[in-house]
């Protein structure tokens, strides 16, 4: 059998950004923050901004566009997202939106396309850009879409609806997935062209704090030098792997999320004279809340090491977000089941991990590592 390679130890600077990320979501996120954000349907940019600032993204940028030049780490990215997440998924998902833009444009994108929208991003404020792959309707499937992009002379011709688009409406350009002749690739698009509608905010069962948008293109007219990659076009299918992957991280944060705050619960409500996680019930969904964790954890960390090899990752990283999706809604379920009562009242996270947490199966594209 091949050996895909896979390590369980975290390097020392692994290590150091994880307590960092940590420390600042404890320190300005968990709680009331998160809680307010939720409740009044709006992210805090003060927040989003102390993030951007840790520069993870535009540390791996080469020099030549604006960056650092540190070395490009899927790993490092997944660990960055799961205590993001486990902080709130919808910070998650704003504050590293950048980087789907970016390390796209980055590692397929063609010269021009890098000097041209690299720099644009590589500032030490934090500026919006985003990516549309979801398409409403039933059954929607990321490597079969149904917006089109025809060739004309010079130029592509875009037609298609999508929703679930995160922050559009203050982004500088949107990265779009479109069918072109039969293959899936990625445009570039101002958020300014004509052709190029955002409708009314949407309102989702969850991420309440991140404005997501439809957007409609109806003869939108994209230049053929912003297609990725050029006339070569994308890697449509390993773009989709980073996507998968960083879904992964952002499950294993939520339902860790969800974990610690049921698992401390328990040790402190006390009934009948006892703590309920002395309870045989109680403790089984506790120590299966861990074990399903730290399955998501190393089935994300693996799929992660693989990509960062340099191989092939399909199969890791759809079996990670496969089962991420599915148990982030057990794990997030049992955290509402062992609050009982007070995990279906809004003051207590658990319910708020709960519809999150639905989204880490439908939703594709949102993050990238």
């Amino acid at each position: 059998m091949e050996d895909r390679g896979f390590g369980f130890n975290l390097s020392e600077e692994q290590s150091s950004m994880k307590d960092t990320v940590a420390k600042l979501i404890k320190s300005m996120v968990t709680g009331n923050p998160a809680h307010d954000m939720d409740e009044e349907r709006k992210l805090s940019r003060e927040i989003i901004d102390k993030v951007w600032e840790l520069g993870a993204t535009i540390s791996m940028i080469p020099e030549d566009y604006g960056g650092y030049g540190m070395e490009y780490s899927p790993i490092m990215n997944s660990i960055i997202l799961e205590e993001l997440a486990a902080g709130d998924m919808a910070l998650a998902i704003a504050a590293t939106l950048p980087s789907t833009f970016i390390y796209t444009i980055l590692q397929m994108g063609t010269e021009e396309q890098k000097k041209k929208y690299l720099p644009l991003y590589c500032d030490p404020a934090y500026k919006a850009c985003t990516v549309a792959i979801n398409e409403p309707r039933f059954k929607f499937d990321a490597v079969s879409l149904e917006t089109k992009a025809e060739k004309s002379v010079g130029k592509y011709v875009l037609n298609g609806k999508k929703c679930f688009v995160p922050m559009a409406k203050d982004s500088g350009h949107l990265l779009v997935a479109a069918n072109d002749n039969g293959k899936t690739e990625l445009f570039i698009i101002e958020s300014n062209n004509p052709g190029l509608k955002i409708g009314e905010r949407e309102k989702n069962l969850g991420l309440y704090a991140l404005e997501s948008y439809p957007v409609v293109m109806e003869n939108c007219e994209v230049s053929a030098d912003d297609r990725v990659g050029g006339d070569k076009g994308c890697d449509y299918d390993r773009f989709l792997q980073k996507t998968r992957i960083a879904m992964s991280a952002i499950g294993t944060g939520v339902s860790r999320a969800s974990f610690e705050y049921a698992r401390d619960y328990a040790k402190e409500r006390v009934q009948f004279g006892e703590p309920i996680a002395s309870r045989q019930a109680i403790a089984f969904l506790i120590a299966e809340m861990a074990y399903e964790v730290d399955a998501m954890r190393l089935m994300t960390w693996k799929a992660a090491s693989v990509l960062e090899a340099g191989r092939d990752a399909k199969r890791e990283s759809y079996l990670a977000k496969l089962y991420a999706g599915e148990m982030t809604m057990k794990i997030t379920d049992y955290g509402v089941q062992i609050l009982g009562g007070h995990g279906y009242i809004r003051e207590n996270p658990v319910e708020r991990y709960y519809r999150n947490g639905r989204g880490i199966a439908i939703l594709e594209g949102m993050a990238t590592v």
